[in-house]
């Protein structure tokens, strides 16, 4: 079976290294001049490091079982970070139960609910009863309206703007399970980790892992049209040319793989296109020296167009920056936000103009290098009361998709994105062995969808 994988992402990545491991022929296309996708490395002056801000919990079993295979587990380097919050032109420590104890947002009783609040969502198993709520009403449930107001709404605001009244109550119980992973699993407090030269180390081995296994490996490689027909499914390329295989799977995400697949039902196009996003901008700045010692700032000010601040050089070593700092400056936007349209000196004076609102000593000679990235589709965002589950096996014979729209209950992050392609690589090995031991059911199973019953 010759699987073609449109994507070179973690997910196409790791849906290569299984399907390779299985025995089969695997073709990897990314249409970058690098693979990694959102993991990313990239160079900002003399520094190279990811383009995003990324971090592995110690709870992260599926992310660290891939590091073990590929013989990098060992090289993890494991820290407590610290938080910080900004609060009424102010930087608090928020870290443990004595800054908690001490930070003025909330009175004692509003503390208490607020505690409480966190300790029943850590406990849910799972998202039965509150799917049909907004976070909105789920918190204020939990803690009150005061504390939802003093504490919740600014933080999510600052992670989803004004979206965040129509977002699903599930954002925050995935969110608030993933960091007490730890706590569950008898860990006192959550380890952060971080790989030896940073995503770009696994990166690197992965592709050479994959290259090793037999997997044809492309860059530059941008899918244009992805068409079934009867000598299989053919991928005609951005550079003019054809490949043809048993089967492809499109990692895109859910609006870029409908446009790339013109077969599909107008159904399920609509579902592709129902899906809503969130992008990113997002800063990288490298600094003389550190800002604080906090890995996540959190901003509770709407007037700072910060979702946070994220100094990496608080929790990475930071010989690793040659004794510089680097912070991430990001803000999540709408897909069709005018942000994207912006040039980069814009974004980065504004941007930078209000990290120096919470660090006021930072002076424009503090910053030796600077880069922004932009990514349109992002984080699908769970709107309440309507669970939108793409298809991943299409009324197009030989074509499927898998996206981060398909990870259910939980955040994005590289753990998540590993252990989806995992689950669905075996899931989808084993429906090709059989569609291939009984043609007639695939035909007859795909004739239904394009039914649309």
């Amino acid at each position: 079976m010759h699987w073609g994988i449109v994507g070179g992402g973690p997910l196409g990545m790791t849906l290569a290294w299984e399907f390779a491991k299985s025995g089969n022929t695997v073709s990897l296309f990314e249409s970058a001049p690098e693979p990694g996708g959102l993991a990313s490395a990239w160079q900002i002056g003399d520094v190279i490091w990811d383009r995003h801000y990324h971090v592995t919990l110690a709870s992260d079993s599926a992310l660290r079982g891939l590091l073990a295979e590929l013989g990098l587990e060992s090289e993890m380097q494991w820290r407590t970070a610290r938080t910080g919050f900004w609060f009424n032109d102010r930087l608090y420590p928020f870290s443990g139960a004595l800054d908690f104890l001490r930070f003025p947002m909330l009175n004692p009783v509003e503390k208490l609910r607020f505690g409480m609040g966190i300790r029943h969502a850590a406990g849910l198993q799972s998202p039965d009863g509150i799917e049909g709520l907004t976070v909105e009403e789920w918190l204020t449930r939990l803690s009150g309206r005061s504390v939802f107001e003093k504490m919740w709404r600014p933080l999510l605001r600052a992670k989803l703007g004004d979206d965040y009244r129509t977002t699903g109550a599930t954002f925050m119980w995935a969110t608030i399970r993933r960091m007490f992973a730890a706590r569950r699993s008898g860990l006192r407090n959550e380890q952060f980790g971080y790989l030896t030269g940073g995503y770009a180390r696994m990166l690197e081995r992965f592709w050479n892992s994959l290259h090793g296994a037999g997997v044809h490996l492309a860059v530059n490689a941008r899918a244009q049209e992805i068409l079934s027909s009867p000598d299989g499914v053919r991928v005609k390329f951005a550079d003019g040319r054809v490949e043809v295989f048993d089967r492809v799977i499109v990692t895109a995400p859910a609006p870029l793989a409908a446009g790339l697949c013109p077969q599909l039902t107008s159904g399920e196009v609509g579902t592709l296109g129902s899906v809503e996003y969130l992008g990113i901008v997002c800063v990288s700045l490298l600094l003389r020296n550190p800002l604080s010692d906090y890995y996540i700032t959190n901003i509770s000010d709407a007037s700072i167009p910060l979702t946070g601040v994220i100094e990496m050089s608080a929790l990475v070593d930071r010989a690793a920056f040659q004794d510089r700092a680097l912070v991430y400056l990001p803000r999540y936007v709408r897909p069709d936000d005018p942000v994207f349209k912006r040039s980069d000196e814009e974004i980065t004076s504004e941007f930078a103009g209000a990290l120096r609102r919470i660090h006021p000593s930072l002076g424009s000679q503090d910053i030796l290098a600077g880069r922004v990235s932009r990514a349109r589709y992002v984080f699908p965002r769970p709107v309440a009361g309507r669970t939108v589950l793409p298809p991943m096996d299409t009324s197009v014979p030989g074509v499927h998709l898998l996206n981060s729209s398909h990870i259910q209950y939980g955040t994005l992050n590289v753990n998540e994105t590993v252990q989806l392609a995992r689950t669905h690589a075996r899931r989808l090995h084993d429906l090709a062995r059989t569609e291939r031991a009984a043609p007639e059911y695939a035909s007859g199973m795909h004739a239904f969808a394009r039914s649309g019953r």
